[in-house]
């Protein structure tokens, strides 16, 4: 066996020490109570599903920062990461994408958000949302350490991350820094179906949705002239998402004179992540990066 001269064991160590300290995992609520949090004996846990590593029983969330690379674009993502609300799909969706970004100059924070849940909330549909203003918010306190301008500050979201990407770009907060700049919207979730309604009810809530409920999450009706520009990707196989979703919120937003890029493959189905080279998927990458870098925010 060829034994490794200290030369290379120093070279090793360099590049693993360099690829740490480009990481730093936050826990979201440092110090702070966790709204809408009641306690609980669940455990998180890994599970190998959807063909990827996924995350379940999360109740303590974190934020994991890839600082960017190279010259710095001096802008940031925070990556959102999809799994139904019922498991959040860390890997393909999340680590994947954030160092790619991270090695283009753009700062990315992939966000472990809590699971709304009964047995650890008594109101799980606002525990997401609180969870992704909150990550925006640390990014902004984190803005001059980082070298971001603080108003190029966005979402990507995947399936029902896309749906909570969408909603914080919706539904403003009194707070202007847990609002996001710009959403990436990755085979997302927009329009009211019975299908949808189902699902929210039944994932999210937890509950049967009051009318203004149903009118709050009527995502479509609720794009006007402040919404923040999108980029969006869908497949045209999609079962999961109707690839309606994408194309009728990227009218509402044309319609709105909002700024909206819109990318649909061919074929894809649903939970692509950042894509395979055999369907092509893998190209919205590199055309998320060029427009981030190419767009004003």
């Amino acid at each position: 066996m060829r034994m490794k001269t200290p030369h290379t064991t120093s070279l090793m160590f360099f590049l693993m020490v360099c690829f740490i300290s480009a990481q730093e995992e936050l826990k979201l609520w440092q110090h702070q109570e966790k709204p809408f949090y009641k306690e609980n004996d669940l455990k998180e846990f890994e599970t190998e599903v959807w063909g990827t590593t996924a995350v379940g029983n999360i109740v303590e969330p974190t934020l994991t920062l890839y600082k960017a690379q190279g010259e710095n674009t001096g802008k940031a993502v925070v990556i959102i990461p999809g799994g139904g609300y019922e498991l959040v799909a860390m890997y393909h969706e999340g680590y994947e994408l954030a160092k790619i970004l991270s090695k283009n100059g753009i700062t990315a924070a992939v966000l472990k958000y809590r699971i709304p849940n009964p047995k650890s909330s008594d109101e799980p549909h606002k525990v997401p949302l609180s969870d992704g203003r909150r990550a925006l918010k640390i990014i902004h306190e984190k803005a001059a350490a980082l070298n971001i301008n603080t108003n190029e500050i966005g979402v990507v979201g995947f399936s029902a991350g896309s749906h909570l990407a969408t909603v914080l770009g919706l539904w403003k907060s009194d707070d202007t820094d847990e609002n996001p700049d710009f959403t990436g919207l990755i085979y997302g979730v927009t329009n009211m179906t019975e299908g949808n309604r189902s699902w929210l009810e039944n994932n999210l809530y937890h509950r049967k949705m009051t009318q203004e409920e149903i009118a709050q999450n009527t995502l479509l009706n609720l794009v006007d002239e402040n919404t923040p520009q999108a980029f969006l990707v869908h497949a045209l196989d999609d079962n999961s998402c109707q690839l309606e979703e994408t194309t009728l919120y990227a009218q509402k937003l044309v319609d709105h004179n909002i700024l909206v890029e819109t990318h649909i493959f061919p074929k894809g189905g649903h939970g692509f992540g950042v894509g395979k080279t055999a369907d092509g998927t893998d190209q919205w990458v590199g055309l998320f990066v060029n427009w981030l870098k190419n767009s004003a925010f």
